[in-house]
């Protein structure tokens, strides 16, 4: 079963986090999964940045995005070439690396 290495985020994962990832499921719903609350304001949808995560390693492991993702992520706070949606990025049978950056751009968010 390939790991899913979250490394420390001040607010979701303060101590970092090792997971037993489910192969061909989002690297989002095995956060989520775990009690990593990653935002994801768009449910998943591939409809915002929310769910930004940079693969530090494992990246060429993934498929490749596609034309809707890339579209989203040139919107994304603290792109990088190892960027991606971790709602649409889905885990097959290699441990993964990733860091959640630190802010997002939350272009759903409700006006109140």
């Amino acid at each position: 079963m390939p790991r899913i290495i979250v490394l420390p985020h001040e607010e979701l994962c303060p101590g970092g986090a090792v997971i037993e990832a489910k192969t061909g499921e989002s690297i989002c719903d095995n956060l989520l999964q775990n009690g990593v609350e990653i935002e994801h304001a768009c449910e998943k949808s591939c409809a915002c940045t929310t769910c930004h995560v940079v693969v530090r390693q494992g990246f060429e492991t993934l498929a490749p995005s596609e034309e809707n993702e890339d579209d989203l992520l040139d919107k994304a706070w603290g792109l990088e070439p190892n960027s991606r949606l971790s709602c649409q990025a889905i885990v097959k049978d290699s441990d993964l690396t990733i860091e959640i950056p630190k802010y997002t751009i939350n272009m759903v968010k409700e006006i109140k």
